[in-house]
């Protein structure tokens, strides 16, 4: 073993697992990768527990017992995923006890079907919040427009979010607004701040992948000159945002008030390119108080490249405006990119949920107790 995910945790960045299962927690994997692995969190999403219960055997007895209480399809994913959350968000409680409740956290999202009614989302947040009942935890929100005005809502009731699906440096900047605004409102309840923690999933290897297609399409040296820098130069160009935002006045009065920075996640750090490195959205990225949650794969593979070697992304602006002015220059619409990447991503999610909607449903059929 190398020392480059320490290194990488000495820099300020906090490394989340992309990643949850039953097994995992029980197995005492989880507990492994805190202790070995520097992990100080971790990140669910549909696809994640559509995998973890469509595998293997972990879930039979819970899967055994809903079917005998005949709930619904709906209800029953709900206790199967808050379960896992709440015992992972117990594996991780020293971690959250001793870095300040900054660290230590576990995610879990929305039904991303309610990702465009905005009513809906916050009546989902509170009720995700009520049911996996631990202060470790953080709501998945996603960054869509009707997401917005839910993310300060939901941060407003005192909820901690973990705001995703950002692609855009624009809809970045609502998202931090959001946040501020959801703040201002919680000060305005008489709620304790201090205890109020956000991060902002700022997504990058898709960026890449959407856009990499779209350069090999136009064709040409200059062109595909471009491919693979795409999603870095995004990335360090919302760290410069998240930088002036979390200056302003308008921040520093909420922060005199005991608030907590919105924190960056680099999210999709997996590379979609095998002619890429695989610690590319690592490696890159490093920068002060910032989250990249990675899959077990790639948390490998920073390991063993073992090339962290400090801040990557201070000094970096400037190249990275060149970056993306240079698509632009070959004909790549970052605004239609960043709009495509976004209704993909709700779709996926989606159809991931649906998936596990239906892998539950015939499970629940498979266990009812027939009928005496």
């Amino acid at each position: 073993m190398t020392d480059a995910l320490k290194r990488l945790s000495d820099e300020g960045v906090a490394i989340w697992l992309d990643d949850l299962s039953r097994k995992r927690i029980t197995s005492g994997n989880l507990a492994e990768l805190i202790d070995e692995q520097h992990v100080v969190g971790v990140t669910t999403n549909p696809s994640i527990f559509q995998k973890a219960i469509s595998q293997g055997d972990g879930y039979d007895s819970q899967l055994k017992d809903l079917a005998a209480r005949r709930l619904t399809v709906e209800e029953a994913i709900r206790m199967i995923t808050t379960a896992d959350v709440r015992d992972a968000a117990d594996v991780l409680r020293p971690v959250w006890e001793a870095t300040d409740h900054q660290d230590g956290r576990v995610s879990i999202e929305v039904d991303p079907r309610l990702a465009h009614d905005t009513l809906a989302t916050v009546a989902e947040a509170k009720q995700l919040a009520w049911l996996v009942d631990r202060p470790n935890t953080l709501i998945k929100i996603p960054a869509t427009e009707a997401g917005i005005p839910a993310i300060a809502e939901t941060i407003g009731l005192g909820i901690s979010v973990n705001v995703t699906l950002i692609f855009s440096l624009e809809r970045y900047r609502a998202v931090m607004d959001a946040y501020l605004t959801g703040l201002e409102k919680a000060k305005a309840a008489g709620l304790d701040l201090n205890e109020i923690h956000s991060v902002a999933s700022f997504f990058v290897s898709r960026v890449d992948t959407e856009i990499d297609k779209r350069l090999e399409k136009i064709g040409g040296d200059e062109a595909k000159a471009l491919k693979g820098k795409a999603a870095v130069a995004n990335a360090r160009l919302a760290y410069q945002a998240y930088e002036e935002v979390f200056a302003s006045d308008r921040w520093l009065a909420l922060e005199k008030a005991g608030a907590n920075k919105q924190r960056p996640l680099w999210a999709s750090t997996g590379v979609k390119d095998p002619a890429y490195p695989a610690d590319l959205y690592v490696y890159e990225l490093v920068a002060p108080n910032t989250v990249n949650t990675m899959p077990e794969a790639t948390l490998e593979a920073t390991e063993q490249q073992d090339r962290i070697d400090g801040d990557r992304v201070h000094g970096s602006y400037e190249q990275a405006r060149a970056d993306l002015d240079a698509l632009a220059a070959v004909g790549v619409s970052y605004d239609d990119v960043v709009r495509v990447l976004e209704e993909e991503g709700v779709e996926k999610f989606e159809a991931a949920w649906n998936e596990l909607l239906d892998s539950t449903k015939a499970e629940l059929e498979r266990l009812a107790p027939s009928e005496a």
